[in-house]
């Protein structure tokens, strides 16, 4: 008896569309995926494969499960996007992103151009900015990693790297920013090199031109530009351990906030720059759409991690007996949070009007003219003057969020050294 899948007239539909499908009986197709959002210009599907969501977008060029299977899940890929092996779910992959044999890439996750990584790699709530490189068996979730100008001069990451984003606690107010918005986004700027064999234990907030030394742990924050820094290893010793007793948690709190507002700001450069690029593309406004889905889930967990934060940080400071120093800040801490919460819950539009963003928009505009499509090749090319006026506009959206965080919680001191 000829026993054909459920998928069986999808998968015709494909193959009629053009597209290369060498083994059809081996493709699993979710009765929930629109095929009109799947191009028929040369992508190819491997052996082995699996594709389900309806919110599922693949553009022209692609090539998913070269290495091994592949599981697409609710993700938007844009043109020439290389899926090689391994699950991927609720996050976007940019023109020429690639993800090497058995890639975890979970929800949240935005991998702009060029961005990549080798076999083995974990990501999850991650953002990586145009051309930014990721080794071999790394786990690199809950981070913002931006630096670089070209596919040969890019911020990489060594191989078994781990950025530790789960405490003992049980906390997950994390997020490292490895690089920055404002001017990350401007291309221009020296890449960040983290050495392999090493860690970072959320949230660091690290400067542009770092180089990390392989086998290097680091705790604190590194905000200044091109430095070596070699970690500092612990001395053996055993000392009691108090939980949830935050002891540098006005520095947690501020990093967590600071990382948020960066949120904001490549919103806002997403919505006012970014946009007529992705509409000059087949499926550019569903994977611009995305994008958008994607930020704002970013913006949920990191809330939503912030809010468990100032829970447990409640908790320790009315039991706790012998330290109070800070306990009134904590207090207020959580008893602010909605606040907080609301802050960042809003539109950007009203933040971002001004004329900074007026300036730049104009200068942008006048260079972009009405034929340069190609937002890598423009951006690239962008004259000095032109980029500062846009690092300016962000970092001010980055500055009025911060500074209104501080008005909500005044006794909190969370931006101090």
């Amino acid at each position: 008896m000829d026993i054909q899948p459920r998928c069986y007239d999808k998968v015709l539909q494909l193959i009629n569309k053009g597209i290369d499908i060498p083994n059809p009986l081996t493709l699993d197709l979710g009765d929930e995926v629109n095929v009109d959002r799947i191009s028929g210009r040369g992508v190819r599907i491997y052996p082995g494969c699996r594709i389900y969501g309806e919110e599922t977008v693949i553009s022209a060029g692609a090539r998913i499960g070269y290495e091994g299977p592949v599981t697409i899940d609710n993700c938007q890929l844009g043109p020439e996007v290389e899926l090689k092996g391994g699950y991927f779910n609720k996050s976007v992959f940019l023109e020429k992103a690639n993800m090497g044999l058995g890639a975890q890439v979970r929800e949240g996750s935005i991998l702009e151009e060029e961005a990549n990584g080798a076999h083995c790699v974990g990501l999850k709530q991650t953002i990586l900015f145009p051309f930014v490189t990721l080794g071999s068996l790394i786990n690199f979730c809950d981070c913002l990693m931006a630096g670089g100008t070209s596919r040969k001069d890019h911020s990489e990451v060594g191989s078994s790297y781990i950025h530790f984003n789960y405490t003992p606690d049980g906390d997950k107010a994390t997020a490292s920013l490895i690089g920055d918005v404002p001017r990350g986004v401007m291309l221009n700027q020296p890449a960040i090199f983290l050495g392999g064999q090493g860690g970072m234990v959320g949230p660091v907030r690290m400067g542009y031109g770092n180089v990390v030394a392989a086998g290097s742990i680091l705790r604190n924050d590194f905000p200044e530009n091109n430095k070596l820094i070699i970690g500092k290893l612990h001395s053996p010793k055993t000392i009691n351990f108090t939980p949830w007793a935050y002891m540098n948690l006005h520095r947690i709190v501020g990093d967590n906030i600071i990382y948020l507002a960066n949120l904001m700001a490549l919103e806002a450069w997403y919505m006012h720059v970014r946009r007529p690029f992705f509409d000059a593309q087949e499926f550019g406004p569903l994977v611009y759409e995305g994008v958008l889905d994607k930020l704002l889930l970013a913006k949920k967990e990191r809330i939503k991690r912030l809010q468990i934060l100032a829970e447990k940080a409640k908790l320790y400071s009315e039991n706790d007996s012998e330290k109070k120093r800070d306990s009134a800040g904590r207090k207020e801490f959580h008893e602010k949070f909605s606040e907080i919460e609301t802050l960042f819950t809003g539109s950007t539009q009203k933040d971002a009007v001004g004329k900074e963003r007026d300036d730049f928009l104009s200068s942008f505009d006048d260079i972009k003219g009405a034929h340069k499509t190609n937002y890598i090749e423009l951006m690239q090319g962008l004259p000095l003057h032109i980029s500062v006026k846009g690092t300016v506009w962000l970092q001010g959206i980055i500055d009025t969020f911060c500074e209104k965080a501080k008005i909500i919680l005044p006794l909190f001191n969370m931006f101090s050294k």
